[in-house]
């Protein structure tokens, strides 16, 4: 079999239903991980469903319990066709956000698919249970296609945490690093830039949420009575905040804002355009650092968002001055911030403008990542994806949010490549999430290209030259 038949198998398995099916028990499994705790679905999904499917395909499969308490189990299976092969690892995860049932339209529900026209509604379908499912429906449809043999290893990682922040992801790949050991990420999560071309990116930006809070006085007091001698905390917080940001969005704290954007990753985001679509919100042109595409702006700068502010009694104000005021922040990074150093740095910047009664505290954190542009292996994902859909991918040097990437980057050593099978207006954490059936049918005849030329790669091209930053390309 050739790849072009290859790539016709991956679209039978979407065209006769087979995707359909899996998908539709995997998206009734209720595996919600934001709930602050670990329900019995979390790992009965990798239990009853992953870990016989993976079976089928040769994988040894191995449940393991996280060490943070109130987290979800995680799953490693590894298809070992040779200790002296390269190793590829993917990643996903297979719970989601609450599934908000009561917020669904009429004849949607989140534990069950629904198909209406080319949307496939249902919680996890785009974040991940969708994604991962192409992924591992390709492969399964080129190990056939090669006759069961790949020419080189693969692992896979399954976590249950993910939309919880994962915890004991880091413990957990700690402790198994040999067993995830692998000489490529490859791996399906975040959305397209537009439904209308494939995606290809290599990084994610980092989050730290931090909250500041002002507290005043145990309680409120009248504000005729009291109001002209009494601070505001909701005042003098709304000015605390002013000094991080100002009134268009651009940070003011300097050690917090980027040396600028390198030559590569401004070549890359060129031809990048955002929004757009149907049910894309309209860009504000004058909002975040000025001189900036929204390309640049989203994935190439940092920026302080409000998430919340809160004083008061907001559903029902009284006249009372509050006791004390609090607005939980959000820093979104590129790499090279000195993200780890954010409490410090902010305190002496609301220190030095006045605010030393405001309290900061961190309660999130991850890092950036982004791989080298000039890594062989991007070059070569990109041929791979033309190849397979007669695109050029758009390439983002990292995704505007974040994803737990340093784990593979940082701690594993990992080139990474992320190819996302979502689009911008999929619902994601909202009521009504979708897939949509031509970028899942598009993506099983990506992610098949990717491994029909994997093995080729394993047969003419040492991975661990090819996993360098030297000028030379791996073929297929």
């Amino acid at each position: 079999m050739q790849r072009h038949d290859c790539l016709c198998a991956a679209a039978a398995y979407f065209d006769d239903g087979r995707f359909l099916a899996d998908l539709q028990r995997r998206v009734a499994f209720r595996t919600e991980s934001d709930t602050g705790t670990a329900p019995p679905a979390l790992g009965a999904y990798l239990r009853e469903e992953m870990t016989p499917a993976l079976t089928q395909l040769g994988f040894e499969c191995e449940v393991i319990d996280n060490p943070v308490p109130g987290g979800g189990p995680f799953l490693i299976a590894r298809r070992v066709e040779g200790a002296g092969l390269p190793t590829v690892l993917s990643y996903g995860h297979g719970d989601v956000v609450s599934g908000q049932d009561a917020q669904w339209r009429e004849g949607l529900a989140p534990w069950t698919l629904t198909v209406e026209g080319e949307r496939w509604y249902g919680r996890g379908t785009a974040d991940n249970k969708g994604q991962h499912s192409i992924n591992l429906g390709a492969l399964a449809e080129v190990i056939r296609a090669r006759g069961g043999r790949l020419g080189y290893n693969v692992t896979l990682l399954l976590e249950m945490g993910e939309e919880a922040a994962s915890p004991g992801l880091h413990e957990v790949c700690a402790q198994q690093a040999g067993k995830l050991r692998a000489d490529l990420l490859i791996a399906c999560d975040g959305p397209r830039v537009s439904a209308q071309r494939p995606t290809l990116f290599l990084g994610s930006r980092g989050a730290v949420n931090f909250s500041l809070r002002l507290r005043a006085r145990p309680r409120g007091y009248h504000s005729g009575n009291w109001g002209g001698v009494l601070a505001n905390p909701a005042t003098v917080l709304s000015h605390a905040v002013a000094t991080l940001v100002d009134a268009k969005g651009r940070i003011l704290v300097e050690a917090l804002r980027p040396q600028g954007i390198p030559a590569p990753v401004r070549e890359a985001l060129a031809d990048i355009a955002i929004g757009g679509g149907a049910d894309d919100p309209a860009l504000d042109a004058n909002w975040g650092e000025p001189g900036l595409s929204p390309a640049e702006r989203l994935m190439a700068w940092n920026t302080i968002e409000v998430l919340a502010l809160g004083a008061g009694s907001p559903q029902r104000p009284v006249n009372a001055i509050p006791g004390q005021a609090v607005a939980h922040c959000q820093l979104r990074f590129v790499v090279g911030t000195p993200w780890r150093d954010l409490a410090a740095i902010v305190r002496a910047h609301l220190d030095a403008h006045g605010f030393e009664q405001v309290e900061v505290q961190v309660t999130l954190e991850g890092a950036a990542t982004r791989l080298d542009l000039a890594n062989p292996w991007v070059s070569w994902a990109r041929r791979s994806i033309e190849a397979s859909t007669g695109q050029r991918p758009d390439l983002l040097p990292n995704l505007a949010g974040s994803l737990p990437n340093d784990v593979f980057v940082d701690l594993l050593g990992l080139p990474t490549l992320w190819v996302p099978h979502s689009y911008p207006a999929c619902a994601q954490h909202a009521p009504n999430e979708h897939l949509l059936a031509p970028l899942a049918r598009e993506g099983l005849q990506i992610m098949a290209g990717l491994y029909w030329d994997l093995g080729d790669a394993a047969a003419h091209t040492p991975w661990q030259a090819a996993s360098s930053t030297a000028p030379t390309s791996p073929r297929f």
